[in-house]
């Protein structure tokens, strides 16, 4: 496995030199082309240059020669011209236009010699210039060449330095890929027995899906005619149907039911010390009981008061019961906590014990309001305190039946909808909250009470400290009331959600589907264990695999071993009968002979030769066993090379669908943005709809007013017109009878 790794690292690394190498080659066979380019147009402007020269010396020939023939011409003129003035020293004697002619002759003569001299001076000019201009540039050229087969040379230094510094590993390079490339075609072999065991294993995969497709068949006619339901038909009374256990919402159920006993305890005790105090003040104020006796009204309420522990402790211990039913290992939902009914039984009596002593507190609050010491103002909280007892009664009655309504399903099966169960809750949360505000106020006006009961100047100590112990009492009361409506409003959530519920549907759990459930995590816990069992014996037959593999080792190393030795006594045997001699009378005698000197070479295992021989059998038992090694890795070697082979394939599949899933959960999130703004867009729609509709029908609306307006004054005129109408018509009557009169 080690060598393995070492190899694909050696070849990562060999693959990136190679990558930073090819690279590196590129960027220099760039650079050689571009030399090589601006050496081709230095070369071809040497070239041009050359020409331009070549031209230019043909020209400076041709002037040399058109010199020469000037030269030439030059001389001959002048022989003409020396010719020409002998003779015309001969022939001065003779007449004047003769001599006239030659003068002209010569006059000419000499115009065109010193055209031909200031010509061939020019000439003789720009040819100078000319080569000047050309040795300059020669000598430019030469020294840009110099300089440029001098930056060739390095170029090609560097080029070939790197070639040969490169051309190593390149080799090396060429020699891995070479055995990779065996390497591949070893696993494109090996890939093809592999696809050639996966059409067999498909072609396996399909008799069996044939095969499981004829048994689910067969099933379904079985259950067709034997089953009498269908489960997906008729969900309400499938009891096969059963949910998961969810063990976080036990857990979550179990923290809350303690969280509520631990509150329920705390209103439990002020409740009793709420009672308790009452009742000591009943005896007390309006009179006290150790100098008068009090009313037979009292004495009735004192005596209630007094039982208020056998119907307050029940609470208390009914919901100890009900948290302790809840555990890990069962199904809480309100139609399995059988607990709950015991809880509303005992809470239902309570209320009615607040029911039964109702009427004695407010009697008892109106003959302290006819005691002789009685303020206006104390008359008035007591008549606020009556009015808070009914409302906190009232409350609690409220609670009663929520609480019947939760513990109704425990009992009967299908008796309250989950969307019921909802309301429920949500009331029973509002509910609580009212009776916080209710003792709240209740302790609120009991303090305003006390304060003015210190003014009286009859107060005594006993009532004064009564009083003080009733108004923490009230204090308790009100903060663990309060306690109690925030954890339930926090955990409203919790209460209204499902818990559980069947796949497929949307009622509640029953009794059958929950004991069936808690059959099935028994079971799963028992195959679990079953399957940590199966792990722990696979792991011990793996161990007792490498034992088995350890001493099969040992074993094929003794009979090795055993070989050798039974060689090396044959070798013994046959030198000893060599050297006895091959008489066949004297054979016996050999063969004792033999087995004395085996017995004397094994009795003394300090003798030369039998030292001789066992390091020998030594060394060869050491080179087997390293071949036997050798030969057991290299085996082990391939096995854990084909496992990693395969674990390399899952891995790439696996990749393959993670990213599938991540593509489709990002195509999923677009589509969830898309209509997430097509909502928006609707919305915003329904709301301008919404302010259209308004503004459409407020303008109905003042078009209808004004119409009425209108009638109600177009009947007016009416009105008015028809009374005109009338008062002409009795006009007119009477002018005609007082015309008839006349």
């Amino acid at each position: 496995m080690a060598n393995v790794t070492d190899l694909q690292t050696k070849y990562s690394k060999l693959a990136q030199e190679y990558s930073k190498l090819r690279a590196q080659n590129q960027v220099l066979k760039k650079a050689v082309v571009d030399e090589q380019a601006s050496s081709a147009s230095l070369k071809e402007q040497l070239k041009q240059r050359d020409q331009s020269l070549r031209k230019q010396e043909q020209e400076m020939d041709s002037l040399s020669f058109r010199n020469q023939q000037l030269a030439k011409r030059v001389e001959l003129l002048q022989e003409e011209l020396a010719a020409s003035e002998a003779k015309g020293k001969k022939g001065k004697t003779k007449g004047d236009s003769p001599s006239q002619h030659g003068q002209q002759t010569q006059s000419v003569f000499d115009e065109d010699l010193q055209k031909k001299i200031e010509e061939n001076e020019r000439l003789h000019i720009q040819f100078y210039e000319a080569d000047e201009q050309h040795k300059r540039q020669e000598a430019e050229l030469r020294a840009q060449l110099d300089e440029l087969e001098k930056d060739s040379e390095q170029h090609q230094a560097v080029v070939d330095g790197l070639t040969t510094k490169y051309m190593a590993t390149i080799e090396r390079l060429q020699s891995d890929k070479a055995r990779l490339e065996v390497k591949a075609q070893t696993l494109e072999r090996e890939a093809k027995e592999c696809r050639m065991r996966t059409d067999e294993c498909q072609q396996q995969l399909r008799q069996c899906q044939s095969e499981l497709n004829k048994q689910v068949k067969q099933s379904s006619s079985v259950i067709q005619e034997k089953v009498p339901f269908n489960d997906t038909k008729f969900s309400d009374y499938n009891s096969l149907n059963v949910p998961p256990h969810n063990r976080r919402h036990q857990l979550k159920a179990r923290d809350v039911a303690g969280q509520a006993l631990s509150f329920i305890q705390d209103l439990i005790a002020a409740l009793l010390n709420f009672h308790s105090y009452t009742e000591q003040r009943v005896h007390i104020y309006p009179r006290d009981s150790s100098i008068e006796p009090i009313s037979p009204l009292n004495q009735k309420f004192s005596q209630y008061l007094h039982e208020n522990a056998a119907y307050v402790r029940p609470l208390e211990d009914s919901f100890l019961q009900l948290h302790q039913s809840i555990t890990e290992d069962t199904v809480t939902v309100l139609e399995t906590v059988v607990k709950l009914k015991s809880f509303a039984d005992n809470f239902c009596s309570y209320t009615h014990f607040l029911q039964k002593i109702l009427p004695y507190q407010l009697k008892s609050l109106e003959e302290e309001c006819e005691a002789s010491l009685c303020t206006a103002a104390l008359t008035v909280k007591n008549q606020e305190l009556q009015t808070d007892m009914k409302r906190v009664t009232s409350v609690f009655e409220k609670l009663q039946n929520y609480i019947n309504l939760l513990a109704l399903p425990s009992v009967q099966q299908d008796a309250m909808p989950l969307s019921s169960t909802s309301a429920v809750f949500t009331q029973l949360a509002a509910c609580l909250h009212s009776l916080h505000d209710a003792i709240k106020e209740m302790s609120k006006h009991y303090n305003q009470k006390a304060g003015l009961e210190k003014e009286l100047p009859t107060i005594t100590q006993k009532l004064s400290t009564t009083t003080e112990c009733l108004l923490g009492s009230l204090g308790s009361l009100t903060s663990s009331t309060g306690k109690i409506a925030t954890f339930f409003s926090n955990n409203l959530d919790f209460f209204t959600s499902s818990g559980y519920s069947p796949r497929g549907s949307t009622v509640t759990l029953n009794p059958l589907q929950a004991e069936t459930m808690l059959a099935n995590k028994k079971k799963a816990a028992a195959y679990i264990h079953a399957i940590k069992k199966v792990q722990q014996s696979q792991e011990k037959i793996a161990r007792l695999e490498q034992e088995k593999e350890h001493w099969l080792l040992e074993a094929q190393l003794g009979k090795v071993r055993l070989e050798k030795e039974n060689q090396r006594i044959g070798d013994l045997e046959a030198q000893l009968a060599a050297a006895l001699g091959g008489s066949p009378n004297s054979q016996p005698a050999a063969t004792s002979t033999l087995a004395q000197s085996h017995e004397e070479a094994e009795a003394e295992p300090k003798a030369a030769v039998k030292e001789t021989t066992l390091c020998t059998s030594l060394v060869g038992d050491e080179e087997s066993r390293e071949q036997l090694i050798k030969t057991h890795y290299m085996t082990r070697v391939g096995e854990l090379t084909t496992q990693l082979q395969i674990s390399d394939s899952k891995s790439v599949h696996f990749h393959s669908e993670c990213r599938a899933l991540a593509k489709r959960l990002a195509i999923a999130e677009k589509s969830r943005e898309t209509l997430s703004e097509e909502v928006k867009m609707a919305n915003q729609n329904i709301t301008r709809l919404q302010d259209e509709l308004t503004t459409t029908k407020r303008s109905y609306e003042d078009q209808l007013s004004m119409m009425s307006d209108h009638l109600c004054s177009m009947n007016e005129t009416l009105t008015k017109q028809r009374e005109e109408i009338d008062t002409l018509k009795l006009g007119n009557k009477g002018n005609a009878k007082k015309n008839k009169g006349r």
